[in-house]
């Protein structure tokens, strides 16, 4: 994120090749307010919603179902990189100019990297125990609710992503040139590296999640509208936005990147204009594609009967009794449907054929 890709250009007598061909003017500055407001926009309102999603669903923690335990890792990766994006926007402010020191070059561009990866990863998990819950009912769930391989696939997702992430990290530094930078640039064989690690980024990022997502989508659009007691046709289209949604949030910057190892493995291929477009719209797409972090808690929770119903229930129940100061609502059961156990019969009927993700087994 607090990276950029430097290119490493030929020279003819001394001055870059691009510097004879290069026409266009492109005014950073609209780039730098757009991005600031981006950031500001995806810090206020991703912070709201994440940390709601994250209060309603904790509670359910121990008894929660494969999907909902997902949502929570979910909500967690993207509360991650939200907590350090006031980071970027002054950086971006400042014109790439980095001021908080070596150390926090390198965290903030990890825990970045990291949600890159495990949002992807859980996204794809809770999608796949979606389509098996609802086609396989009776099969053992990918993320069991007891026992040790819950804890064992999640922490091995969330330690594969950190694995992915120190590929990049290992070369990232603050550099001193004209201003302070942090940048991602390693000492020797830069094209090698640049190309390895975007392949690991393309594939694991967003091939084989997006693969995932859209598969088993299609699926459970199927099985929905083959189901004799599904309430409505809401939910097999909901499905499709659920793909259609991943798809724009991460397929521009893939494409950028793409495109970008093209350039760096033959530099003559684009004209010099084109490569200038390409570097000015990589931080763009690289901002646009945070709007997951936004997306994600309105598409798999507030969308979701069952999330407002516990979302209700857990405020009312914070709300103290007039002359007694104990909560209202009768007590806290978080482990309960809908904050309550007259509606259990309904929930599991609804989880049969729902395909909003909150609604299974809440």
């Amino acid at each position: 994120m607090t990276g950029e890709y430097n290119h490493s250009h030929e020279y003819f007598n001394g001055t870059p090749w691009f510097v004879y061909e290069c026409t266009i003017q492109l005014d950073a500055s609209y780039r730098r307010i757009a991005l600031f407001l981006l950031y500001l926009f995806i810090f206020m309102v991703g912070l709201l919603e994440n940390l709601v999603v994250v209060w309603v669903n904790w509670r359910r923690r121990h008894s929660a179902n494969g999907v909902l335990f997902c949502i929570i890792n979910v909500s967690l990766s993207d509360l991650m990189v939200i907590v350090i994006l006031p980071f970027f926007m002054m950086e971006v402010t400042m014109d790439k100019v980095w001021l908080w020191g070596r150390f926090l070059c390198k965290v903030t561009n990890l825990i970045y990297t990291v949600n890159f990866y495990s949002s992807s990863f859980f996204l794809a998990s809770m999608t796949l125990e979606r389509y098996l819950s609802l086609t396989r009912p009776s099969s053992p769930s990918f993320f069991p609710v007891v026992g040790r391989r819950r804890w064992v696939l999640c922490g091995g997702l969330w330690v594969f992503s950190f694995f992915l992430a120190l590929l990049e990290n290992v070369h990232v530094d603050l550099l001193e040139w004209d201003e302070p930078g942090c940048y991602m640039v390693p000492e020797h064989n830069y094209s090698e590296w640049f190309v390895s690690v975007a392949a690991f980024c393309i594939i694991f990022q967003f091939l084989v999640p997006a693969a995932v997502i859209i598969t088993c989508n299609v699926l459970i659009a199927r099985a929905v509208k083959t189901a004799p007691d599904v309430q409505g046709r809401r939910d097999v289209w909901l499905v499709h936005v659920y793909s259609l949604v991943f798809v724009m949030c991460w397929l521009p910057y893939h494409l950028v990147i793409f495109l970008l190892v093209i350039d760096d493995l033959d530099p003559y291929i684009f004209s010099c204009n084109t490569v200038e477009i390409l570097y000015f719209s990589f931080t763009v797409v690289e901002g646009l594609s945070l709007f997951h972090c936004v997306a994600n808690p309105i598409l798999y929770n507030f969308l979701s009967k069952s999330f407002r119903d516990n979302l209700v229930n857990a405020v009312v129940n914070c709300i103290p009794r007039e002359g007694t100061g104990v909560p209202m609502g009768g007590g806290d059961q978080p482990n309960a449907p809908n904050g309550g156990g007259g509606e259990l019969g309904k929930q599991r009927k609804l989880s049969n054929t729902s395909t909003s993700q909150s609604d299974v087994g809440s």
